[in-house]
C-alpha cells in the first residue's frame, strides 16, 4: 500500500501535470472500487479546471474549480497513469478521464480497494469532511513528543501499532514504522504509554528523517507502486529491515525475527531493538 512518501511524490508529479487542464469527459468501466463510482457520472464534473493539488496523509486531493474536488486513495493496488487517449485501454483501467489534446488521465486498480470520488470542498484550499479524524501530518511541527506523550498516555497498543494509528499521525505505515523503530533500536512490542519523552523525541526525529529521504528518492516499490510516469520508487535500496525476513541484522549479526501485528509483518531485531 502507497505510505505518505508515494502518496507525495505522485501527487507533486500529477500538480506539475494536471494544473490548468480541464476534464473533458470522464469513462467509468466498473461500478465501484472501494466505494461505488456514481459521484463520477456527475455532469458538474466536466469542463472543471484543475487548479490544484495536494496531499492529506494518503490521500490525493486534486481540486477544481467551484470548490469541487477529486478525492483519491490508492489502497493496495491503485495506479495513475498518463497515456494518450487513443492508446487501447488496459483490463484494470477502471477510470479514464478524457482531458483534451489527445491527452488522458487513466486511474488502474486490479485490487478495486482503491478510493475515488467527486465531492464538493467546505471552501477553497479546504480538506475535505472525509478526512476530518486523520491525526497530524508527520512532517508537520505538530508532531512532537509533547502531542506524542499526550496521546499514548493510558494507550496499551504496540507502539508499532500505535505509530501506524492514522488517528494519530497519518501516512506512517508498515514500512516505515519498521524502518523508524529498527533504526532508533525501540521494540516494535513496547507499549506505546511507557514510552519516555526522549524516547519519543527521538523516534519522531528518525521518522521525519526517512519520510524525506524516501520522499527524494521517490518513494519505496515493492510491488504495485509506480511513479506518474511508470518509473518505480528507489528507496527499497536503503532499507534495513522491512523485508529482510529470513537474513541478519547488519548491527549485531543476529537473525531478524517476524511477527505479526494489527494483521501486519513486523520485521526487528529482539537482540538491539529494547
Amino acid at each position: 500500500m502507497p505510505e505518505l512518501p508515494e502518496v507525495e511524490t505522485i501527487g507533486r508529479a500529477l500538480k506539475e501535470y494536471l494544473s490548468g487542464k480541464k476534464i473533458c469527459k470522464v469513462n467509468v468501466f466498473t461500478p465501484r472500487l472501494r466505494e461505488p463510482l456514481d459521484s463520477l457520472k456527475n455532469p458538474e464534473l466536466l469542463g472543471k479546471k484543475v487548479l490544484d493539488v495536494r496531499r492529506r496523509g494518503r490521500y490525493l486531493i486534486v481540486e477544481l474549480e467551484d470548490t469541487f474536488a477529486l478525492l483519491m486513495h490508492f489502497g493496495m493496488s491503485g495506479v495513475l497513469k498518463t497515456i494518450p487517449l487513443d492508446v487501447p485501454r488496459a483490463k484494470h483501467e477502471h477510470v479514464i478521464f478524457d482531458l483534451g489534446n489527445n491527452e488522458s488521465l487513466r486511474f488502474e486498480c486490479p485490487r478495486r480497494f482503491s478510493l475515488l470520488k467527486f465531492i464538493k470542498l467546505p471552501s477553497p484550499g479546504a480538506t475535505p469532511p472525509e478526512l476530518d479524524k486523520l491525526g497530524v501530518e508527520p512532517l508537520s511541527d505538530d508532531f512532537n513528543a509533547q502531542y506524542f506523550c499526550k496521546c499514548a498516555k493510558k494507550r496499551q497498543i504496540s507502539l508499532k501499532e500505535f505509530v501506524m494509528d492514522n488517528n494519530v499521525v497519518t501516512g506512517v505505515g508498515n514500512i516505515y514504522a519498521t524502518e523508524a523503530l529498527f533504526n532508533t533500536r525501540l521494540s516494535p512490542l513496547r507499549k506505546a504509554c511507557d514510552v519516555t519523552k526522549a524516547e519519543a523525541e527521538k523516534l519522531i526525529a528518525e521518522i521525519k528523517v526517512i519520510l524525506l529521504k524516501s520522499i527524494a528518492s521517490g518513494g519505496t516499490t515493492f510491488s504495485d507502486y509506480r511513479q506518474l510516469d511508470g518509473s518505480t520508487g528507489k528507496y527499497v535500496l536503503e532499507l534495513n529491515a522491512y523485508g529482510q525476513t529470513g537474513k541478519n541484522c547488519p548491527n549485531c549479526g543476529k537473525p531478524f525475527a517476524s511477527i505479526r501485528q494489527g494483521g501486519r509483518t513486523t520485521v526487528y531485531c529482539p537482540e538491539c531493538q529494547k
